[in-house]
């Protein structure tokens, strides 16, 4: 994870007042989980307005026209999931306002979290394990394990 743009782009979205909740392997190591990613898995409160503060926080990081591309019908509509690669290309954001029926922006529990020196919003370990439990990728069973460890969750 590219530590240095990560941390602007979420200083860029508190600025701009852009409702989000970090989520994936992002989230675990903002929770003291290591754990590899080059990606930032970000869910955005599905609403036009907040897509448009998400676009005004983006442009003012990198200096990129694709980030006009992201629309709110994309975000909102069927396949709510866009991905974004800034223009240096040393990682990527994954932007979701839903994941599937399983997840919405609504069903998630977070927490702010200090991330160098800008707060943050963060899915709660519980949320992260509900999340990746039920899954079938190895290494989501495997953070699951860890997080229902390490936070002593229920199964």
């Amino acid at each position: 994870m590219d530590f240095d743009s990560t941390r602007r782009v979420l200083e860029a979205f508190e600025h701009e007042g852009v409702r989000y909740i970090v989520f994936g392997a992002a989230a675990l190591n903002l929770h003291g989980l290591a754990r590899f990613t080059e990606d930032l898995d970000v869910f955005l409160a599905p609403d036009a307005d907040n897509v448009l503060r998400l676009k005004r926080a983006l442009r003012s990081v990198f200096d990129d026209p694709q980030i006009e591309d992201i629309s709110a019908t994309d975000l909102l509509g069927d396949y709510p999931v866009v991905q974004y690669v800034p223009p240096d290309g040393t990682f990527h954001l994954d932007l979701v306002t839903r994941l599937g029926e399983a997840f919405g922006f609504d069903d998630l529990e977070s927490t702010r979290l200090a991330f160098g020196d800008v707060t943050v919003s963060v899915a709660t370990p519980n949320t992260l394990y509900r999340m990746k439990r039920d899954t079938v990728r190895l290494k989501d069973k495997a953070d699951a394990e860890l997080l229902r460890q390490r936070f002593k969750l229920e199964p």
